[in-house]
């Protein structure tokens, strides 16, 4: 293996190895944490882990997002195939790590996501698929587009996304986004509902967020930015004063 493949995987596999132990951490012990704790514990995970490694491997920890990378040429089919395998291998040890370390009255079957009894499979496979969307066009308008902020805030940005998802649909469907995070837990705990679900769904969502904000923003000319004089809004630029 070409060594900065595998420099690039370890970043993944670690990036996704946190993701799981902190995300299946907070889940089984829920009844302390909440909703709100699951939700920010795994978007501050990502945001921290993307803002650590970012510059490495990009920070995908999520094979959907590496997927969308994938159909839109951003990334050479071995070195996903690099990733995926890292990512997933860090779902497996995080689901591990916890199953070995946390004690064991502890409700380790909450830390597979499934899709509620209220709801039917192909809503969950919908859910699924828009929370991924808006996941993936996050990472594309923050940390893909040359435009964008990576270096200042795309990992918080990214982190919170995954966090209001969670908010918002945690409860229906685990809002795992991630095949690696329904895979690793699943192999672990040996739970397989609806486990299709988590594999199609995220794909879905990211390939159509990475194809849609490729072709509107990252191809031909870009749009001027807001304020500036191509705009045609005259608006006052840091250290300026307004036209009265």
């Amino acid at each position: 293996m070409e060594y900065d493949a595998l420099r690039r995987g370890v970043a993944e596999l670690i990036g996704t190895f946190a993701l799981i132990f902190v995300g299946m951490g907070s889940i089984v012990f829920i009844q302390s944490s909440g909703l709100f704790g699951v939700a920010f514990a795994q978007g501050l995970t990502i945001a921290i882990m993307a803002s650590a490694v970012g510059h490495i491997s990009g920070g995908h920890f999520n094979p959907a997002v590496t997927f969308g990378f994938l159909v839109t040429r951003r990334i050479v089919p071995s070195l996903a195939v690099v990733y995926w395998l890292a990512q997933l291998a860090g779902g497996v040890l995080g689901a591990l790590a916890v199953r070995g370390l946390f004690p064991s009255e502890a409700n380790l079957d909450q830390g597979v996501p499934v899709v509620n009894d209220t709801i039917t499979v192909w809503a969950g496979l919908g859910l699924e698929a828009l929370l991924t969307f808006f996941l993936v066009w996050v990472i594309f308008a923050t940390a893909v587009d040359p435009g964008g902020a990576f270096k200042s805030i795309a990992g918080l940005a990214i982190g919170l996304t995954i966090t209001i998802d969670i908010l918002a649909a945690g409860p229906l469907t685990g809002a795992a986004m991630n095949p690696a995070r329904a895979l690793g837990p699943e192999l672990v705990q040996g739970i397989w509902s609806d486990f299709w679900i988590y594999i199609v769904g995220p794909g879905i969502g990211a390939a159509v967020a990475a194809l849609a904000y490729d072709w509107l923003y990252l191809r031909g000319n870009r749009i001027p930015l807001v304020g500036t004089p191509a705009s045609g809004v005259d608006e006052p630029r840091p250290g300026e004063t307004a036209v009265s």
